[in-house]
C-alpha cells in the first residue's frame, strides 16, 4: 500500500475504480481490511489470460490490505456462457473439460492470491448451480427480475441483433444468484467485475436486498478499463496466456515491451506495485525515455507471472535485439534447436525449414513470403534467397533469424 494513502485512495489513484453503488460504505470496509468481496472467473480456457490481470492484481492489492478475496469459478454459469460483448454463443463445453479448467485456475491464481483458512476462497458455483431445481428457481429467483428491465441490459445487446438464447438469457439470474450464494454462505459483501458486467452486478446486489431485506449489505464495484483488459487478452497470434508453456515468458515480455506510447503510464499505474510518485515522475518522460518505461513494464510484470528469474532471461533477450547480448548464452534469448532429422543427405538445412521449426513463421508458404517480401535476417544479414541453406558447422555455435522488427530466435544444431 501506498505510504500516507488508505488503500481505497490508492486503487482510486491508480484508477481501478468506476462505478460504485454505495462508495461511503466500500471505503469504510475496504480501508479497515473487513471486506468480503469476490471476482468472478469463467473458465472458458485452462490457462487465465492478460485479460484476468487487473482482477487478480486487484485481489492481490486488497488482501494485503487485509480484505478477503473470493475467486469465484463458474463451474455452473460455465455451463450456459456469459453474453456479454458476444455476438454469437458460446461454444458448450463438458464437465469434465469445465472442471479440469477450473483446476488449473486455481494452480495459476495461487501464485497471486493466498489461499487458506481466515484467507482467500476459491470457490466454484457448480455446487450450488448444477443440481438446481429449476421450478423452484424461477419460482425464488426469477420472479424478483423485470424482463423489461433485463432487455435493456448492455450484456444482451449484442446477442439481440444476432439471436439470444433462452440459455444465455438466464445467465443474470444465475450470477446474481452466485451473489445471493456467496453472501449467505460466507458474508461476501462486495462483488467486483468489468463495466460490462454492471447490469449483472446490479443484478445481484438487488436481489440480496428483496430477498434478505432492505438492510442486507450488499455493494457493488466496477474496475476501469476491466473490458479493455479482456481486449489485452487477445492479440494478432490469438491469446496472451498466464501460462508458459502457452505464450513463453519471452513473448509475455514483448506483448508488455511493445503496448502504445498511450497507454504504458496507465499500465504502470494499474497493474504494476511500483510506487505512484515514480509512475509520476515518468509522465515526464519522452521519445526514447518512454521505450524504457516499457521495459520497466514489461520486466515488472513478467516478474509477477512468471519469477524474476524468467524475467531477467526474457529482459536479456530483448536486449539482443540490438546487440547488447552474447548470442553463446542460452538463458539470455529464446532458442530453438535442431536435429539430425532436420538436415537434409548433404548436411544443410534450408532457410524455410528454419523459420517454421523455430516458430517463426506458421508454414513454409508463410516463411518464403517473409523471406521475398525482405523481412528475414540472419545475424544481422538479411536472407534474399528463400532457397538459402545452412550447415550444421554454421549452427554449432547459433545464428540468430528474425522475422520482422520484434520476432526473432536463436536457432542452434544439437548434435
Amino acid at each position: 500500500m501506498e505510504q500516507g494513502m488508505t488503500i481505497f485512495d490508492e486503487l482510486k489513484a491508480r484508477g481501478l475504480l468506476a462505478q460504485l453503488t454505495d462508495e461511503k460504505e466500500i471505503k469504510e470496509l475496504v480501508n479497515a481490511g473487513k471486506a468480503t468481496f469476490y471476482i468472478g472467473f469463467d473458465p472458458t480456457a485452462d490457462s487465465l489470460h492478460v485479460g484476468h490481470f487487473m482482477a487478480l492484481l486487484l485481489m492481490k492489492r486488497l488482501q494485503e490490505a487485509g480484505n478477503r478475496p473470493i475467486a469465484l469459478v463458474g463451474g455452473g454459469t460455465g455451463m450456459i456462457g456469459d453474453p456479454s460483448g458476444r455476438s454469437d454463443l458460446r461454444k458448450m463445453m463438458t464437465v469434465e473439460m469445465i472442471d479440469h479448467n477450473c483446476e488449473c485456475f486455481r494452480k495459476q491464481m495461487s501464485r497471486f492470491i493466498e489461499f487458506g483458512e481466515d484467507k482467500a476462497l476459491m470457490v466454484n458455483n457448480a455446487d450450488w448451480l448444477r443440481d438446481l431445481n429449476y421450478i423452484e428457481f424461477i419460482r425464488d429467483i426469477g420472479s424478483q427480475f423485470s424482463v423489461n428491465d433485463m432487455l435493456r441490459a448492455r450484456c444482451y445487446q449484442n446477442r439481440m441483433e444476432t439471436g439470444l438464447t433462452m440459455l444465455e438469457f438466464n445467465y443474470m439470474l444465475m450470477q446474481s444468484y452466485d451473489f445471493l450464494q456467496l453472501y449467505e454462505r460466507y458474508g461476501c459483501q462486495m462483488q467486483f467485475g468489468g463495466d460490462d458486467q454492471w447490469s449483472n452486478m446490479l443484478g445481484g446486489t438487488e436481489l440480496i436486498r428483496k430477498k434478505l431485506g432492505k438492510d442486507a449489505y450488499a455493494m457493488t464495484i466496477t474496475l476501469l478499463l476491466n473490458s479493455e483488459g479482456k481486449k489485452m487478452g487477445k492479440t494478432a497470434k490469438g491469446a496472451v496466456w498466464l501460462d508458459p508453456d502457452k505464450t513463453t515468458p519471452y513473448d509475455f515480455y514483448q506483448y508488455w515491451r511493445n503496448v502504445g506510447d498511450d497507454d504504458v503510464l496507465k499500465c504502470l499505474r494499474m497493474l504494476t506495485f511500483l510506487p505512484l510518485a515514480q509512475i509520476d515522475e515518468m509522465d515526464k518522460w519522452e521519445g526514447s525515455q518512454l521505450n524504457e518505461a516499457k521495459n520497466i513494464l514489461a520486466y515488472e510484470l513478467t516478474t509477477l507471472v512468471h519469477g524474476q528469474d524468467e524475467a531477467n532471461k526474457a529482459r536479456a533477450g530483448a536486449q539482443a535485439l540490438f546487440g547488447g547480448v552474447d548470442l553463446s548464452d542460452e538463458t539470455a534469448i529464446p532458442t530453438a534447436e535442431l536435429t539430425e532429422e532436420d538436415f537434409q543427405e548433404d548436411g544443410t538445412v534450408d532457410v524455410l525449414t528454419i523459420l517454421t521449426k523455430a516458430g517463426l513463421a506458421p508454414s513454409r508458404a508463410e516463411a518464403r513470403r517473409n523471406v521475398q517480401q525482405g523481412g528475414v535476417t540472419a545475424d544481422g544479414e538479411k536472407v534474399a534467397d528463400f532457397k538459402k541453406t545452412y550447415t550444421k558447422e554454421e549452427l554449432k555455435e547459433g545464428k540468430l533469424f528474425k522475422r520482422g522488427k520484434k520476432v526473432y530466435k536463436k536457432v542452434i544444431f544439437k548434435a
